[in-house]
């Protein structure tokens, strides 16, 4: 009945995919010898032809501190810590210190439980029209304590407050596991939706809600015996604690290749440098600098050796992810399901069945089949040509050389294409997401100062979303930049999301304001949001959503310039802002359906159009200026950085496609029908049927697993259901 499924970390195919990417341009930013932002006097002229609208300035706002609040060096932004006391974080007031979370999930609990005695002791049409509410308010009250606590056990770089976190989620998901088997309140639900009396008085989205909350009964096993529905709580469990495992815990066989020095012919040579002890240099298997290593380094058998240690994940890895894949089985078979992939399939808005998946890639690869066959018989070609055998062999770690080989030759013949980047500090980018977000829905972003202990790290900036009239519409809190223990993954992370506060909700926070263990609020409206963001539009009191973006940007090391991003991340920053859009725009009165809390297929929707936007000219003419110049960006830099993008894009797909198929396999009927089911054996036989070109040698542990893409990654990330 009761999930955070969609307001928690969206690690989906775009945002993993430019992980990826990202780290390849990023390599050629950190360590190419010419790099953009040393070239600010060589601009080029702008083809007015090629800029048909000048939307630089805004005619309504001022944004230039929005510019300024990112791009600006350290120090000459706004405070973002003090030694004044902590005002909580996400200005939650129970979170002030690492002991505020037990306080902040035993409260909400307390509550949940009030909630679950009204609804099963509801017997009068009058109770019955209110418990659509009082289901979503329960939901509510155990999703602002597990998404917070999900977020801060990911993110927060305190020890203390991550272990903290993670004592909250499990109290809390413990408890609900136990609610969503809990047979009374299933009935309950169905003796409301059977009454016309009770339904005829229901809105279109307390009826959409109604809906969602029967399937998720159902997806529990809520009709089983009471001795089933314990098991399903216990699977549940320790699926969560296998998962949080092998998610923190992912690691290659091998964590570092190091070979003589004269073996990296071709490293670019600021890596190469960073890299070097001695006479040797070590590349380390999880990061970029892997992917650089791949795309330049000309001896075939060191490119070989670091592609397979790539992809060696270690035995422990490999027994947490194949143990998740049997619990998560299990559960699904316990809840009357073939497998977890009908489960999963079974409340999506597309395709509803695991077979109607794999058809329609079978169709996607048949369709790529002649544009992969193209792109590798040309690498295969130059190959050839470089060695001049006309014999020579494709491998699989050759791909990535020969892509970047011939990319390379697309990019010498565009001038000042190294420049693009000094069209992109991040400030401006975030100054051009502004403006666009003014035009097509009239809110902007506009910079708020936090209060000590609101953010968890002093890069963390404080925008509020704001409408035409002045009123705020939500809450971005952007963790934009790359620190040392960071996760690498670009994330959207709604911490709390858009909902109606009811007056008795008010009333009840009133009377709780005297308690000796309720933090200060100012007022029964604070307290009934723990302190954070409300809004009173139109004279409704409504919780307003609470969006955190994560992403790995490389600071700019010159004190005097911003930090750039390259084209990849630009994309990457408006994927992530259309999630974010998502969470901010679909403001709903029940957090059930409330943003990025919908059918996980439609969650993609936003964010995809999104990606168009930063490549269009008009929306770039609405913010692209040279950081020093202040000159428009000319289009031709972002065409052509798009078409050698695009370049192999075969290969791409099909990467994704295959995955997806892994996907499909890790989740079948078969890793139950199996007693030993080898999660290596399924990968590589989904290679060999379905790939083409090169493969994995096999019995190499899972490719891609020790960074996941696409649905896979999704999968292993989204642990709860």
């Amino acid at each position: 009945m009761l999930s955070s499924r969609g307001s928690r970390l969206w690690v989906c195919t775009r945002c993993s995919r430019r992980v990826i990417k990202g780290n390849q341009s990023l390599n050629q930013i950190r360590w190419e010898s010419s790099t953009a932002t040393a070239t600010a006097t060589a601009t080029p002229s702008t083809d007015a032809a090629k800029l048909p609208f000048d939307h630089f300035t805004s005619s309504r706002h001022d944004d230039a501190v929005l510019r300024e609040l990112f791009d600006a060096p350290s120090g000459r932004t706004f405070a973002s810590f003090s030694l004044k006391k902590s005002q909580g974080l996400f200005k939650n007031r129970y979170l002030t210190s690492p002991d505020g979370f037990l306080a902040f999930a035993q409260k909400n609990l307390e509550r949940a439980t009030k909630i679950v005695h009204r609804v099963l002791s509801a017997s009068s049409a009058r109770e019955y029209q209110t418990l659509v509410r009082d289901l979503d308010r329960l939901s509510d009250l155990l999703c602002r304590v597990l998404d917070m606590a999900d977020f801060v056990r990911m993110t927060h770089p305190d020890v203390r407050f991550q272990q903290a976190a993670a004592d909250a989620w499990s109290m809390v998901y413990q408890y609900m596991n136990q609610l969503n088997t809990m047979t009374g309140l299933s009935d309950q639900l169905g003796e409301a939706m059977s009454r016309p009396e009770v339904t005829s008085t229901w809105s279109e989205e307390e009826k959409q809600v109604a809906e969602l909350l029967k399937l998720d009964f159902m997806k529990s096993a809520v009709n089983l015996p009471k001795a089933a529905r314990d098991k399903f709580v216990e699977l549940s469990s320790h699926i969560s604690d296998v998962g949080s495992a092998f998610v923190q815990g992912m690691e290659p066989e091998r964590k570092a290749v190091t070979l003589p020095s004269h073996r990296f012919y071709g490293l670019y040579p600021g890596l190469a440098a960073s890299l070097k002890t001695r006479s040797n240099i070590s590349i380390p298997t999880t990061g970029s600098e892997a992917a650089a290593a791949l795309q330049s380094v000309y001896d075939e058998e060191t490119r070989k050796e670091i592609y397979l240690a790539q992809r060696r994940a270690s035995g422990r890895t490999i027994k947490l992810l194949e143990t998740m894949l049997k619990l998560r089985a299990e559960l699904a078979n316990l809840a009357g399901f073939q497998s977890h992939g009908h489960m999963a399939l079974k409340d999506r808005m597309m395709a509803k069945s695991p077979a109607s998946v794999m058809e329609f890639l079978l169709a996607l690869r048949d369709h790529n089949a002649p544009i992969i066959q193209h792109e590798l018989s040309e690498l295969t070609q130059k190959k050839r040509e470089r060695l001049a055998m006309q014999d020579a062999t494709l491998q699989a770690w050759d791909r990535d050389f020969y892509m970047e080989q011939i990319r390379a030759e697309m990019r010498s013949r565009v001038r000042f294409d190294d420049h693009l980047t000094a069209y992109f500090s991040v400030g401006t980018v975030i100054q051009g997401l502004s403006r666009l977000f003014d035009r097509l829905y009239g809110i902007r972003l506009v910079p708020r100062e936090t209060l000590p202990g609101e953010t968890w790290h002093p890069d963390v900036k404080r925008l509020d979303v704001v409408s035409d009239n002045g009123g705020q519409v939500a809450v971005l809190y952007c963790d934009l930049f790359y620190r040392p223990q960071k996760s690498p993954n670009p994330a959207h992370f709604t911490v709390r999301c858009s909902r109606e506060i009811l007056p008795d909700e008010v009333e009840e926070a009133g009377l709780d304001l005297s308690s000796p263990n309720t933090p200060a609020f100012e007022s029964a409206e604070q307290a009934a949001n723990d302190g954070m963001e409300i809004s009173t539009h139109d004279g409704t009191l409504k919780q307003l959503p609470t969006i955190a973006l994560v992403c790995d940007f490389p600071k700019n090391d010159n004190a005097k310039e911003p930090a750039f991003l390259s084209f990849y991340s630009v994309e990457t920053l408006f994927h992530e802002m259309g999630h974010a859009i998502h969470s901010i725009l679909a403001r709903t009165s029940f957090q059930n359906v409330s943003g990025t809390r919908c059918a996980t297929d439609f969650a993609e929707l936003p964010s995809t159009l999104m990606e168009h936007f930063a490549a269009d000219r008009t929306v770039l003419s609405l913010f692209a200026r040279h950081w020093k110049t202040d000159k428009p960006l000319p289009y031709d830099l972002v065409a052509e950085r798009i078409r050698v993008s695009k370049r192999f894009e075969g290969i791409d797909t099909e990467h994704q496609i295959l995955l997806a198929m892994v996907d499909q396999a890790y989740h079948s009927p078969e890793v139950t029908s199996s007693s030993s089911f080898d999660s290596t054996a399924a990968f590589h036989d989904i290679q060999h049927r379905f790939a083409h070109g090169p493969r994995d040698p096999p019995r190499d542990p899972l490719a891609g697993l020790l960074r996941p893409p696409a649905q896979l990654r999704q999968h292993l990330l989204q642990l709860p259901l």
